[in-house]
């Protein structure tokens, strides 16, 4: 019986509006909400807003079900969340983190930050449904442990399950953070597209990938692994070992050494002037440059879009979704990376591929993540108590 999650995707509604989704009768339908009612995993929560006769009474997951915890670790942040079942948040926390000091410091910033949360609304342990935690890195799913991740050394296999549930007696779900970013969209559209893809660019660039309404994780976990894709056979050495790896020529990093060594021959006179004063260059301060009109910094987010679009092209000419989602903290850069990607797709990828495609940035945007997590721990936590497909 799948009318909990069907609610959870739906994100609410009527009684009518379940049946309609679920192919029931409404009498049939009536009867199995007003049993999960009485059994307190369903609660009316007022009427919607009238479409002509009677107002029809919203439903959503009672909240006395329990809790949530969603977790996003990035390269270098921490985003953890206390939320309800239907994801309204309780309590959200984010900081800045480095996920090669291992998992023992980051891990134990992440148990202290949940349960300064929890007491903090006067939440006990025990009403924990659910905990959702996305990490940069493929992730063998059924084990939820990291496989060899580039960008976390010492996480290799440690168990992250093991390690929360000293705190917690609720299942703990792991995967990898741009497919947690893919579930928070597809969450927030109510899995009304079947099939798109999620970027996410920051210290590495992962793509999440959505076909036929599922996160496609692929035979061992590491479908998405994009940023490996080489897009130029002379370029520099990547940290795996390979050589002009996308992510190693146009993710974070790259656009800061690139906008560095800009600044340091006198090229870029705003850039040179943040190095100055600050002692360092970030991503968002080419972004800065580049809406003020600099042209080294222009050039330099031109460049690492048109790159990125170029490995897109490909992915784009093999999957055929119908959007691309583009997140990580290279949407604070501006409208002009996106432009660079979206050139440097559209020229070459086949017409018919991208006839109807559509590339954005993410609409959750920096919500993405920690969303995803909570829909993870929802869903899976529903899954694994036989109520969801």
């Amino acid at each position: 019986m799948d009318l909990l999650s069907t609610l959870f995707w739906s994100a609410g509604g009527s009684r009518h509006g379940m049946a309609e989704r679920l192919g029931f009768s409404r009498s049939r339908a009536n009867a199995l909400i007003a049993g999960l009612i009485e059994q307190g995993l369903l609660a009316e929560a007022g009427p919607q807003a009238s479409t002509g006769g009677r107002r029809p009474e919203q439903l959503q997951l009672h909240a006395e079900l329990g809790v949530l915890l969603a977790v996003d670790i990035g390269a270098t942040s921490l985003d953890v969340a206390v939320m309800q079942p239907d994801l309204t948040v309780l309590a959200r926390h984010a900081e800045a983190i480095d996920v090669r000091e291992g998992p023992g410091v980051v891990l134990a910033r992440v148990r202290q930050r949940l349960r300064e949360l929890l007491q903090a609304r006067g939440i006990p342990g025990r009403r924990v449904l659910g905990i959702g935690m996305g990490v940069p890195g493929p992730v063998n799913f059924e084990a939820g442990q990291l496989v060899n991740p580039p960008l976390m050394p010492g996480w290799d296999s440690f168990s992250i399950r093991d390690y929360l549930r000293e705190d917690y007696a609720a299942p703990v779900f792991v995967d990898n953070d741009v497919n947690l970013m893919a579930l928070g969209e597809l969450w927030r559209l109510q899995r009304g597209l079947s099939n798109f893809l999620v970027i996410k660019v920051g210290t590495g660039i992962g793509c999440g990938i959505v076909c036929h309404g599922e996160v496609y994780r692929g035979a061992a976990g590491s479908a998405g692994d994009v940023g490996h894709i080489c897009v130029d056979q002379q370029g520099p050495r990547c940290h795996c070992g390979n050589v002009g790896c996308v992510e190693a020529m146009a993710a974070g990093p790259a656009i800061v050494r690139m906008a560095q060594a800009a600044a340091e021959r006198g090229e870029s006179p705003a850039l040179a002037a943040v190095l100055r004063t600050q002692g360092r260059i970030e991503a968002i301060d080419v972004g800065h440059a580049s809406r003020a009109g600099d042209v080294v910094a222009n050039a330099i987010i031109q460049r690492a879009g048109s790159l990125i679009g170029q490995m897109l092209a490909s992915v784009v000419n093999f999957f055929n979704p119908s959007h691309v989602f583009i997140g990580g903290g290279i949407t604070q850069i501006g409208p002009l990376f996106l432009a660079a990607v979206r050139q440097s797709v559209y020229q070459r990828s086949l017409a018919l591929s991208t006839r109807h495609l559509e590339i954005q940035y993410t609409p959750l945007g920096t919500d993405a993540g920690v969303t995803g997590a909570g829909v993870l721990a929802m869903h899976e936590t529903l899954r694994a108590r036989g109520v969801a497909p």
